[in-house]
Parts: structure tokens; C-alpha cells; sequence
């Protein structure tokens, strides 16, 4: 694995997070295009909640060995009942970005990291370099789920035009 490219992904995401976001509105950033998928500022609080509860935490737990048990976590089911929807944008924002600092303050100060460091439980195991190298590789979904509500937005505001010149999508 070549750590020092994948912590440079994670530090490059984060700021295509914060261009993709930018320009738009608090109400530009709750708009949802069906009612099943997820707004701007939710994909905001489930990046920023999965950076400090999740990736972070559980590798700092694997690399020093004292993953013994991991809680029980339900992302999805926190943009409902953390009310991600009813957040400020602009706050939920800096807070990802500055959560994923932390991320990478930490990550440039680790020494001789052990990636192969096992967690098990009843789902399964996995490396710690497993888990590292999946927290870049999560945030290109959001990335994707960011260009996609850019363009349902842009979709929108050119009404009553349309954007099929543009190519297929």
C-alpha cells in the first residue's frame, strides 16, 4: 500500500468536497431530488459523523490493538434521527473539514503503522490497511452522490430548458 498517496487522496477528497459544495445556498444544501435520497448538508453530517465515530477511531483502536469490540453503529439511520436535514450547511461543513484535518494530523503522525492488525467479530475481519484504504474509497461515493444532487440542482435552474445536449447521464 502506499500510504503517503492514500492520506494525500483523503486530504485531495476533502477539498473536492468543499469546491463541489460551494456556491450553493443553506436552502440549495436541504434540497432532496426524491424524498428517498439525501441532501447536500445530510451527505455533509454522515461524512463529518463517520470521520469522528467510525473511520478514525476504529483504525486508531486496530493500529494499537485495542479493538476489542466495536460499537454497533447505523449511519443511515442517523439522517433521520440526528435531523442532519435541519442543520446548517455551512457549519455542518466546517466541521467535516475540520474533523478530516484531525484525520490527516493524525494519520501524517503515525510511525511504522501495523496494517495488517486484524479486527473479528461476527460479521467477518479485516486489516487495519483494509479499513484504511476503504475511508478514501467512501468518500468517492459521496463524491459521486455530490455531483449527482450538483446536477439534479443545475436540472432544475435551467428550467424550462433542457440539458440534454449536454450528453447522456
Amino acid at each position: 500500500m502506499q500510504f503517503n498517496c492514500i492520506v494525500q487522496e483523503l486530504a485531495h477528497n476533502a477539498e473536492i468536497i468543499r469546491s463541489l459544495t460551494s456556491g450553493i445556498s443553506q436552502e440549495d444544501a436541504i434540497f432532496k431530488p426524491t424524498p428517498e435520497s439525501w441532501s447536500v448538508v445530510e451527505v455533509l453530517c454522515h461524512l463529518h459523523d463517520l470521520e469522528c465515530e467510525d473511520f478514525r477511531p476504529r483504525l486508531n483502536d486496530m493500529l494499537r490493538g485495542t479493538a476489542e469490540k466495536w460499537a454497533v453503529i447505523n449511519p443511515k439511520s442517523w439522517v433521520e434521527a440526528r435531523k442532519y436535514n435541519s442543520r446548517s450547511f455551512f457549519q455542518t461543513l466546517d466541521d467535516f473539514l475540520a474533523e478530516r484535518k484531525k484525520s490527516l494530523d493524525w494519520l501524517q503522525s503515525l510511525s511504522f503503522p501495523n496494517w495488517e492488525a486484524v479486527y473479528s467479530d461476527e460479521y467477518g475481519s479485516m486489516q487495519a490497511g483494509d479499513l484504511f484504504v476503504s475511508w478514501a474509497a467512501h468518500d468517492n461515493l459521496h463524491i459521486r452522490q455530490l455531483v449527482e444532487l450538483r446536477r439534479s440542482r443545475l436540472v432544475l435552474l435551467a428550467g424550462p430548458y433542457e440539458v440534454t445536449y449536454a450528453g447522456q447521464w
